[in-house]
């Protein structure tokens, strides 16, 4: 079948080919199309240099006119010579110029092609050399460039994939796109089938204790990863060195190769530890018999926490300075206030754990302890001034010397005044005078007074002023569910029992007086050694109705006359007014009654009057009252005490 197209693309007339067939016969005719039909777009053919003009090579393939191939094409070869034979890529028909495109460097890409896809196929191992990196990848001439990606490059893949170009690597096989005329390979999966080849045989002979060559393929923080031939091995910072070491870098370098010591193996996980310190001897092995307790050495800061400071003995020994050991006395936030990476310091040997490869040091102990001379230069009684550095609430810590604290407690501020808390009547910064009370020098404290550099006032002060029976203004300071807090003088107080408030029963002192009032009460008592005063407003209001019923008696004696027995008037009414006086006064010289409220009688006179009725008896001795509450002196809470006991004449 003749192909009338071809025909006129040759731009044979019929009767140019009437005559071919006539003058050649059929045989002729069709090997001339057979010749025709190999020029196709995009088909290799052969053709024969006719001449170089210029950066052109003239090529004649058989068409009707030459085709220009660039020289530049055969960059990598000796220049063409006329009569050689070519293979080109037909890229088009005549241009506008009238010649064939053709291409000398895409046909031999072609025959490569054609070459590869029939000699390899998908998971063949194929050998190239890297020429450039691409998005995503390398490029790999195996005859034709071959995509390898960045993930297939290596089983970690490398921090630059450039540093393979120009290298000759090995890859598989795993993908051929004919259509397209695309090979993926991946030299990864050729490692890992490597890779496991050579682990069963590792696996089936490495032991504990081994030493073993490697290769540094891998650096992090903690470690370096070691190839033994087939597994990764840990090699870990901590057994790089008995030294120490700021990172695995300062040890090895990545494509080092080393020698190492199996200390591990984990057959079922797949991993080996490995030492490189473990190769040497421990310089731990004889540290008591070099570094005995109570030693003193030098030695050189190599690192400082917030807990403390290392200190290097010798390679491979360091020893902890914790921060309590640093100073006798000052007070340090951080050890960096005393030494500094690189400082050479003296140190003494504390201790040894030779089991943890620990030594504890110490800095202060190179100096005399000034503890050791608290007792003689602050002996009690001693007078020193010294600063407020401290407030808490029990007290005030105050700096007698550098690092030198005594503890003020607030219950040695005042004798007389009730004080809730030290910055009451004390400020940090302030200086103050004190008197040593006690030297407790094994737990290092000093306890100091401030009330002591005055006299007791209650040794001879407040009993001379206030005395039992006295009557006295005071104001109320505080209220309890016991009684009321008076205070009779500027930093002295007493306390008025709720049983003392009033003749009726008080279930509540907010019933009588609130806290501000200016009160009247009778002084009940005055105990020196418990510094307490006991109060009674009741027995105040007694007294002044006492009083009072005394002056109406005396205005009522004037004489009027006579009474029924002869006597006078006058004389008879002031006997009968004065009885009930002096049964009061009978009865309060038969029992005197101390406390703070219904404690019971100082003294009994023996007998009960015969006027003293029930509600008398009722009123002066309540029966809530049993028993007594005071007020604790260093709490300001109430303390309960047993009623006092009465003694019969």
């Amino acid at each position: 079948m003749v192909d009338r197209n071809l025909l006129r693309e040759f731009d044979v007339s019929d009767d140019e080919m009437g005559d071919l067939i006539v003058q050649d016969g059929p045989d002729e005719f069709e090997r001339f199309l057979e010749i025709a039909q190999l020029f196709n777009i995009g088909g290799i053919v052969s053709g024969k240099v006719i001449e170089i003009v210029g950066d052109q090579v003239i090529v004649d393939v058989g068409y009707k006119s030459e085709g220009l191939v660039p020289l530049n094409e055969w960059e990598d070869e000796p220049p063409p010579e006329p009569g050689d034979s070519v293979e080109v890529l037909l890229e088009g028909m005549e241009d506008e110029t009238g010649e064939i495109v053709l291409s000398r460097k895409k046909a031999h890409r072609m025959r490569a092609w054609e070459m590869v896809i029939s000699k390899y196929h998908e998971g063949d191992v194929v050998s190239g050399k890297v020429t450039r990196k691409i998005k995503g990848g390398l490029l790999v001439d195996i005859g034709v460039n071959v995509f390898l990606p960045a993930s297939q490059v290596d089983i970690r893949r490398p921090s630059d994939i450039a540093d393979y170009i120009d290298q000759d690597i090995q890859c598989m096989i795993l993908k051929i796109d004919e259509g397209r005329r695309n090979i993926v390979v991946s030299r990864r999966k050729l490692i890992e089938i490597t890779r496991e080849t050579l682990k069963k045989n590792l696996l089936s002979e490495i032991e504990v204790g081994q030493v073993r060559k490697g290769t540094v393929k891998n650096i992090a923080d903690f470690g370096a990863f070691v190839d033994l031939g087939g597994i990764d091995g840990l090699l870990h910072i901590t057994d790089m060195s008995w030294g120490r070491i700021n990172h695995p870098s300062d040890m090895v370098k990545i494509d080092d190769q080393i020698e190492v010591m199996v200390l591990h193996v984990d057959k079922d996980r797949e991993k080996i530890a490995l030492g490189l310190k473990q190769k040497s001897a421990s310089p731990w092995e004889n540290v008591a018999d070099k570094y005995p307790v109570a030693t003193r050495v030098m030695g050189e800061v190599v690192n400082v926490m917030s807990y403390g400071a290392f200190v290097k003995l010798e390679e491979g020994i360091e020893g902890l300075v914790h921060i309590s050991e640093m100073s006798w006395t000052k007070r340090i936030n951080h050890p960096s206030e005393l030494v500094n990476i690189s400082d050479k310091i003296e140190v003494v040997v504390l201790g040894i754990n030779k089991e943890k490869q620990e030594i504890s040091l110490g800095m202060k102990q190179t100096q005399t302890n000034p503890w050791d001379q608290v007792a003689g230069k602050y002996p009690p009684n001693t007078m020193i001034e010294g600063t407020v550095r401290n407030l808490t609430n029990y007290g005030a810590f105050i700096e007698i010397e550098e690092g030198i604290d005594g503890l003020l407690h607030i219950s040695d501020m005042s004798w007389t005044r009730k004080i809730g808390h030290p910055n009451e009547v004390l400020e940090k910064g302030q200086k103050i005078s004190c008197q040593v009370l006690n030297v407790d020098q094994e737990r290092k404290r000093i306890a100091l007074g401030l009330k002591q550099l005055k006299d007791d006032p209650w040794e001879t002060d407040i009993p001379g002023r206030y005395a039992p029976g006295d009557v006295v203004t005071g104001k109320v300071t505080k209220l309890t569910n016991f009684g009321v807090f008076v205070e009779l003088e500027q930093g002295l107080e007493g306390l008025l029992h709720i049983s003392e408030l009033a003749d009726h029963k008080v279930d509540s002192p907010e019933e009588v007086v609130n806290v501000g009032d200016d009160i009247e009460v009778k002084i009940l008592r005055v105990d020196r050694a418990e510094r307490k005063i006991g109060l009674s407003r009741k027995k105040a209001q007694w007294t002044k109705e006492d009083g009072e019923e005394g002056e109406e008696g005396a205005e009522g004696s004037t004489p009027t006359g006579e009474g029924e027995n002869g006597e006078p008037a006058t004389v008879a009414a002031s006997a009968t007014k004065a009885e009930p006086a002096a049964a009061a006064a009978k009865a309060e010289s038969k029992g005197l009654k101390g406390g703070l409220g219904g404690g019971g009688m100082l003294f009994s006179m023996g007998g009960t009057p015969a006027f003293e009725t029930e509600a008398e008896t009722e009123a002066e001795t309540p029966s809530e009252t049993a028993t007594e509450a005071t007020p604790d002196t260093d709490s300001g809470e109430p303390k309960p005490t047993e009623p006092e006991a009465s003694f019969d004449e």
